[in-house]
């Protein structure tokens, strides 16, 4: 049996990644945009949760937040893509326990989504403008961390590759041939450098597009009733270099930075000091939008985003067109709260994320209650600011799945 899997971004990746572990047959990759992970999956923050999500997707997440880590620990995250804790704090907001889905649409901090705010310490980004006065502390680092998606991305794409799945880049799904029994057959693929035309064998089809995947799925399956209710919504961001960070002195740093934490509550990894990245959540009346700002390491970037906006999905992501005045707001935020001259700008980026009205992702067979859908074919997107913490989880279970497996997260809340 062949899988095709439309969507070479982090979701899509992941999918193949733990596919193969249990498969021995065929496994594709089809990837439209000529530069890959040049949306969400390449541009997003990176910062991950473990008990951040709206009911239907704790179970994921719990499971992806514990599979980020079990892969930083076997294959140097720190080192690769820059695994690390991260403590999660908020600046000059009150945060409650919310079970708010759709805080992102709503133009608010994902720090309402924390369900608890641990005792405030002595921690303080060293990055942060004196000015400003201490954050509370939503999570020390043991619920919380932090990677760079584009450096993730690679890493799991170079596996896939390395166990025999094959890449079709930059490539298009333009029709799809069922058997006599109504089953998959093939996929035909045309490479849009070249216009070439070519069928390839498919049993098992997972869209995992991102905010195309709707689009995606209306041209495979033109006549189908079934909706798959994604969209999109576009953030710009800036990848800053601060003269402040990472700290100068090595005793700022844990001796154990490569380390990361084996059990759920940290209690066996050996980290008694508080992690050096940090996650800031605060809020800017005057533009009307609540930043946020995530340090990493080794790299030592301060990535700051939260500025939303109705930018139309361009055909491919490289189409991308960032707005100054957008760049603007974000560039004068960074000098509020780093202070001025104490940061360079090393990239300007929009992105586009896959959301849903329901403010949880699509994780299921394209099928459903009314019986409408299509046989062998799964959707994996619509993870909005969740898809970096979520991709690993979402990826596991969705190999599942399409090996005939028992999931190993509750997906109920997350089906069509």
């Amino acid at each position: 049996m062949t899988t095709v899997i439309i969507g070479a971004g982090i979701i899509g990746t992941s999918t193949a990644y733990y596919h193969t572990q249990s498969q021995t047959s065929s496994i594709h990759l089809i990837e439209s945009s000529p530069q890959l992970f040049a949306s969400a999956s390449g541009y997003a923050a990176g910062f991950l949760a473990r008990d951040w999500f709206a009911p239907a997707s704790t179970s994921l997440g719990r499971l992806s937040f514990d599979l980020h880590k079990k892969l930083a620990e076997e294959h140097k995250g720190y080192e690769t893509w820059g695994y690390s804790r991260s403590t999660a704090t908020s600046l000059a907001e009150t945060i409650g326990g919310s079970e708010e889905e759709d805080w992102l649409g709503e133009g608010t901090s994902r720090a309402k989504a924390a369900k608890r705010i641990a005792e405030n310490d002595d921690s303080r980004p060293v990055w942060l403008a004196p000015r400003h006065g201490k954050p509370d502390i939503i999570d020390k680092g043991v619920g919380t961390a932090q990677v760079d998606p584009f450096e993730l991305c690679q890493f799991l794409l170079s596996e896939c590759k390395s166990r025999g799945v094959i890449l079709h880049q930059p490539a298009k799904a333009t029709g799809l041939t069922r058997d006599s029994t109504g089953a998959l057959s093939c996929i035909r693929v045309q490479n849009t450098q070249t216009s070439e035309e070519y069928d390839i064998p498919c049993t098992r089809l997972v869209l995992a597009a991102g905010g195309w995947t709707s689009q995606v799925f209306q041209q495979l399956f033109p006549e189908s009733k079934l909706q798959i209710p994604v969209s999109s919504l576009a953030g710009h961001s800036l990848l800053l270099r601060s003269s402040h960070w990472p700290p100068r002195s090595s005793d700022a740093l844990p001796p154990d930075i490569n380390a990361t934490p084996r059990g759920v509550d940290g209690s066996a990894s050996g980290l008694k000091t508080q992690p050096p990245c940090h996650a800031l959540f605060t809020s800017d009346p005057e533009h009307s939008y609540s930043p946020e700002l995530f340090t990493r390491l080794p790299a030592g970037h301060i990535y700051i985003a939260g500025l939303n906006g109705p930018y139309p999905l361009p055909s491919l992501a490289t189409e991308r067109v960032v707005d100054p005045k957008a760049i603007a707001i974000l560039k004068g935020t960074a000098k509020h709260l780093l202070g001025k001259d104490t940061f360079e700008v090393e990239r300007e980026a929009l992105c586009w994320r896959p959301v849903t009205g329901r403010g949880v992702p699509i994780v299921g067979p394209a099928s459903n209650k009314r019986g409408e859908g299509e046989q062998g074919v799964w959707i994996a997107a619509g993870h909005g600011p969740w898809g970096i913490s979520m991709s690993l989880g979402t990826g596991y279970v969705v190999a599942e799945m399409v090996e005939g497996r028992q999931t190993s997260a509750d997906l109920k809340g997350l089906r069509l």
